[in-house]
Order: C-alpha cells, then structure tokens, then sequence
C-alpha cells in the first residue's frame, strides 16, 4: 500500500512538471533512469499514443519497448488510474481508458519503480468553448463577473492586463466585456483601481465597486476601499470648496473629490444591493468618512479630515457613502454590534418571499456574543435568525458558501470534517434552514481540501481546491459530484487544474450550449495554460 500511495504521489508531482512545459517538444528528465535501464524496458514520452484523444472506454496503444516480459507485473495508468491491459507485445502496450482515468501523463508501474509516459487527452461531457473570445485570460486572480442587462458583463478582480488588450495601458482591476468574453474599450476608467477590486454592484443608476483600494484613475487619494462610478467607467466626484484661514481672510479654493464619501479600515470582500442601499461584509473594524470643507490653519494644504466609527464586519451604506445608523448599530454607545470573534466572509440570495438573506461564515465561535460555530444568518433587519439552525456548526474554518434558488440548498466548502457533530468532509450540503443535508456524503480528500463548491440547477455540484485524490481517486484540484456525493460519471475527464475558483456562473456558449464560466485565481484547466477566467461547454 505504502508503495501504491508512493507510487502515485510521483504521478502527481510529474503531471505539475507536464504543466509547466511551454513546448510540446520538452520532454522532463526520468527520474528512473536507472531502474529503467536495469530492467531493459523503454518507454517514450513524446511518441503519440494511437489514438491521443479518446472517450472512457477507448483502446489506446503506447509504443512502449521490453515491458512483455513484465506483463503479468506491470500496472499501467492514465493520471494515476488503473486501466485495463489488454495487450502487452515487445513494442506495444495495449489498455482501456479506465471509468475515472482523465487527461494527464500515462505512466507504467512494475513493483515501486515508475516509468512514465506520453500525455493523453480523456475527452468527457466539459469540453473548453471555442466560442469564448478572451483566449488569453487575465494575469492575475479574477474575484467576479458582474451580468449588467443589456447582455454585457463587468469583470473584477486583481489583474492589470484583460486577454492581452493590457499591453501599452493597464487595464486596471476593472473591465466590460460581451457576454463572450470580448474586452470593450468604451469603458473609460481611466488608471483604474490601484489595488485589488473584489466586488461590483450596480445601484442607483451607478457601478459600486469595492476591495482593497486607495485610488480610481486620477483620484488618488480619499477613498476607503470603496466608491462610485458612473456607467462609463468614470469616477463619480463633486466639487467642493474647501477653505484655509492663514490670515483673517478667508482663502477659499475648489477640488474635486470622490462623491462617495464613505469607506473602511480595511478590504471590503463583498458589497450588495440591500432594500435600496449598500450592504457591505469585510473584516474591517471601522467605518470611516472625511469632511473636505472645514477651516484649515495649515498653510500648506487644504483640510481633509477623517472621522471613523466602530462597526465590524459588517455595514450598511447610505448611497451618498454615509453609514446607515439603522443598520446593526447602536446609537446609545455610537457603535455597531459586536459581529464575529473570528475572519467572516459571506453570501447573500433572496428566498422565496423576495427576502434578502445574508450568510456569514468563516472561522468564528461567537457572533452577536451569540454561539456560533462558523456560520449564521442574518434577517433583513440585521438580526440573527432564528429559523436558521446549524447546530454545532463546523468544526473547523468554512471558506465558501453558495446557494442554489432551484434545488434550495446551501453548499459549503472548507477544511471542516464535522457538521452539527456529523461526518461532512470538506464539502457538505445544507437545507435551507442551515441542518445537514444527509443524502449527501461527502469522501475522503488526499493532498489538500477544497476551497470552493457549487451546485448547478440540474443538481451536480463542481468543486475546485488543491485536492490530488478524493474517494481513492485521482481528481487534480477540479471535480463534479452528484446530490450524493459520489463522482458524476462523464464529468470527471478534465485533466490537472491549478489554482482555486472564486465563482461558477451558469451562461451558454455562443452557439447556444449549455456553458460554465469560471472564474478564480488559476493557471491551468484540463492540463492547459490558461489562466483565471475560461468558459466551458458542459452536456
């Protein structure tokens, strides 16, 4: 067992070696180059298997020299699974893609010694779109992708180049795009955001944008990790005066200045349209807002002066920028409420009854000064809500949440084990009153954890992570489950996947098929460089 584990714990490491060659014809040194020639057999990695793309099922032949007179020895495997051998010669090996085999490198097995081959390319029921025009992707982590109404889409993230349109003027954080993908340049924004935008909102005839930022274009300065911007891509400012007093004359000037005039201490990681205001969740600890038109007895500059309140975690924004003071706050002591006693993030929907319900989770023990093991909700008013019972909760830090309007169900994803004190292993799936789901079971996860899950409306659920094995099988960091838990057979080809997803949107592919967007901070899918944001067809 320990050799077997061995064993394929190398095909790991060398199929991450395969994504990192640039060239087809870059062949990755033997690491048994020895054991290799004491045994007489030989095995190339760049003649192509016949045929080199094929469904499960499919007979493939390796040239492959002296493995016949191992063939009662020898295991061959197709990225780490098993397959069928149904012919070994002293040239050729013979198999069948095995049920759960994907894309990746072949590799020959005989005792603890591995001898490794040519790439093949399991085809399945996710295929990359051809449709999709932004080929080339961003160059940093992509955190949202914004559907406006018209069709078009606002793309949000930490990158600073769209597709390669970046090369001679940044495209800075922000960027719209067709529904395919391809970058339009009448946005006007300018320098952008110079820091890290996590997420955008359209609410009063305006684009909020909101992260971890100081400065949009040419403003750059007053502003607080959120503001405003009119559907041009323009910052939103009015014209103050502000005003010196060196003398007993008053000096009065004018600036521009951001309209918003709101923000916090720290990253904002989700905003929301909320009963007509701006519903922000970060873990910040301070609200914080300027005043620009006060006297200054500085004769060097004019007067900005920053005001801050306490308020955790989670805010309410008047549209102007000021703070909702009917929002989770007291006005007795000039504070907001208490919020978690750990990191949160959060997830909002609308039920049945168009109400807006607000998931907080993270790695917390109390909320409110309430127990709460790592996940709460929030009535509209702000309150916890009762009819929401986790029990226990989590064991250990939640790092998504997502919900599903059609199948009614929330799924969570993170490095827990337990849920309200039952097995749920990194994944688990929640009725909408917060107890476990338990026709979903989750297995066991080898390598790593998955840090982001989703349920789509015909009820698979994708997830992505930096898992190598889940279930004793090989999935690269990318999966498709059914309701039970159990890998959905069809879906599972897609070869090694690099990074983390930070969203999955449902869409169609330019000639109409049903379509994924994916979004995150990733390198390569399917055993391809390609890089944060991609759509695929799936069937």
């Amino acid at each position: 067992m320990k050799k077997i584990k061995f064993i394929l714990a190398i095909i790991a490491l060398i199929a991450i070696g395969f994504q990192g060659c640039k060239k087809a014809e870059e062949v990755l040194p033997d690491p048994y180059a020895d054991a290799k020639a004491s045994l007489g057999v030989a095995i190339s990695q760049t003649d192509v298997p016949v045929p080199a793309i094929g469904l499960v099922g499919t007979t493939v032949t390796v040239k492959a020299s002296g493995f016949d007179k191992y063939k009662d020895q020898l295991s061959f495997m197709f990225n780490g699974e098993k397959a069928e051998v149904v012919n070994v010669t002293a040239t050729e090996i013979t198999v069948k893609v095995p049920e759960f085999g994907s894309t990746g490198v072949t590799s020959i097995a005989i005792g603890d010694q591995l001898f490794i081959g040519p790439t093949f390319t399991v085809t399945g029921l996710i295929q990359i779109d051809p449709t999709f025009k932004a080929t080339a992707g961003t160059n940093d982590y992509v955190s949202q992708v914004y559907e406006m109404l018209d069709g078009r889409d606002i793309v949000v993230g930490n990158f600073t180049n769209f597709d390669n349109k970046g090369g001679v003027v940044s495209i800075n954080r922000i960027a719209r795009t067709s529904s395919d993908g391809e970058y339009d340049r009448t946005f006007r924004t300018g320098k952008g955001a110079n820091g890290g935008l996590s997420r955008v909102v359209e609410i009063g005839g305006r684009f909020i944008i909101a992260g971890g930022f100081s400065g949009f274009n040419q403003r750059t300065e007053n502003i607080s990790n959120i503001t405003s911007l009119f559907t041009t891509g323009a910052i939103d400012t009015i014209k103050i005066q502000t005003k010196r007093k060196p003398t007993l004359t008053d000096t009065v000037t004018q600036k521009w200045f951001p309209k918003f005039n709101g923000g916090t201490n720290a990253y904002i990681n989700r905003v929301y349209s909320h009963q007509g205001k701006i519903l922000a969740t970060g873990n910040f600890r301070y609200y914080v807002h300027r005043t620009y038109d006060k006297f200054n007895y500085d004769f060097s500059r004019d007067t900005v002066i920053l005001d801050s309140t306490e308020i955790r975690q989670v805010l309410r924004f008047n549209l102007d920028g000021s703070l909702d003071k009917t929002f989770r706050f007291n006005t007795t002591t000039n504070k907001g409420k208490e919020s978690a006693n750990g990191p949160i993030d959060s997830y909002m929907h609308t039920d049945a009854e168009k109400l807006e319900k607000l998931v907080v989770f993270g790695n917390f023990s109390t909320f409110d000064g309430q127990p709460a093991n790592r996940i709460i909700r929030l009535n509209p008013d702000g309150s916890i809500d009762p009819s929401f019972t986790p029990g226990s909760g989590a064991d250990n830090y939640i790092t998504s949440c997502t919900y599903n309007t059609t199948t009614k169900k929330y799924i969570i994803t993170g490095s827990f084990t337990q849920y309200n004190g039952k097995s749920a292993i990194g994944v688990a799936v929640l009725n909408d009153n917060g107890t476990l789901d338990e026709t979903f079971v989750s297995k066991s996860f080898e390598g790593g954890f998955p840090s982001f899950s989703k349920q789509l409306s015909n009820g698979l659920i994708v997830v992505s992570g930096d898992f190598i094995k889940y279930n004793n099988v090989t999935r690269n960091g990318f999966m498709v489950l059914n309701p039970t838990g159990t890998l959905a057979k069809g879906y599972n080809s897609t070869g090694p996947f690099s990074g983390g997803l930070s969203d999955i949107i449902e869409t169609k592919s330019a000639d109409g098929k049903k379509a994924l967007l994916l979004i995150g901070g990733f390198s390569r899918f399917d055993n391809l460089p390609l890089y944060n944001i991609i759509r695929v067809t799936i069937e």
